[in-house]
C-alpha cells in the first residue's frame, strides 16, 4: 500500500512549488523566470526541483491543472445546492467572478499565461480548459433543453462570449476601483439573460 504520510507531504511539496512559481511568473512573467530561481525561491536544490519537474513548462501545465481544479471545485461548491438552472448559472457567474479576483496567483497566470505553452503541454492545458468549459457547457445546456434560453441562441457562441468578458475583468478590475464585485456580476449578468432568456423568464431573472 502507499505510504499515506510520504503522499501528503508529497501534496504539500507540490503546492508550495506551484504556489511560489506563480508568484514568480506573475511578477517577471513565465519567459523571464528560471528553473533555477524557482529552486532557490523554494529552498531546494536545481537537482530536487528537476526530478519533480522535467522543464519549466511542465511547472506551468501542472499549476494550470491546479487552477482549473480550484475553479471547478469552487464553482461546484457555489451551486451544488441549487436546483434552478437559472439561479445555477447565476451562482456560478458569481463564483466565478470572485475566484477570479480573489488575487491568486495560480488564476492569474493561468488566464495570462497559457499562450507560452508550445505542443504537447499547449495540448495539455487546452485538454483542462476543455474540461472547465465542458461545465458550462452542461449549465446552458439544460437552460437550452428547459427552454429558458430563446431557440435561435447559439449557446456555444455565448459559452465563448460570456467566458471571454468575464475573465477580461482580471485586466482591469481594481478593489479600489469605481465598480465592486457584486455590479460587475450583475452587469454581465443583466447583459447575458437580456440577450438570450425567452420572455416569459425576464422577469424571474430580474429577481434573482
Amino acid at each position: 500500500m502507499p505510504n499515506q504520510e510520504a503522499s501528503l507531504v508529497d501534496f504539500a511539496d507540490r503546492e508550495k512549488v506551484l504556489a511560489i512559481s506563480a508568484t514568480l511568473f506573475r511578477e517577471k512573467g513565465f519567459e523571464r523566470t528560471s528553473l533555477r530561481e524557482i529552486s532557490k525561491a523554494c529552498g531546494m536544490l536545481p537537482g530536487s526541483l528537476h526530478y519533480r519537474y522535467r522543464a519549466k513548462d511542465d511547472i506551468l501545465v501542472d499549476m494550470m491543472r491546479l487552477a482549473i481544479e480550484r475553479i471547478i471545485s469552487g464553482i461546484v461548491d457555489a451551486t451544488v445546492s441549487v436546483d434552478d438552472p437559472l439561479e445555477k448559472l447565476r451562482a456560478a457567474m458569481r463564483a466565478h467572478v470572485n475566484i477570479l479576483m480573489s488575487g491568486n496567483d495560480m488564476v492569474y497566470v493561468l488566464l495570462f499565461e497559457w499562450r507560452s505553452l508550445h505542443g504537447t503541454a499547449h495540448t495539455q492545458i487546452m485538454a483542462e480548459r476543455d474540461r472547465y468549459e465542458h461545465y458550462w457547457q452542461t449549465i446552458l445546456d439544460t437552460l437550452k433543453i428547459k427552454q429558458y434560453i430563446r431557440e435561435d441562441i447559439d449557446i456555444n457562441l455565448i459559452r465563448l462570449i460570456g467566458l471571454g468578458a468575464v475573465n477580461w475583468v482580471a485586466t482591469w478590475y481594481k478593489a479600489d476601483g469605481k465598480y465592486s464585485l457584486d455590479q460587475i456580476g450583475d452587469a454581465i449578468w443583466q447583459m447575458l439573460t437580456r440577450g438570450v432568456l425567452a420572455d416569459e423568464h425576464h422577469e424571474a431573472a430580474k429577481k434573482l
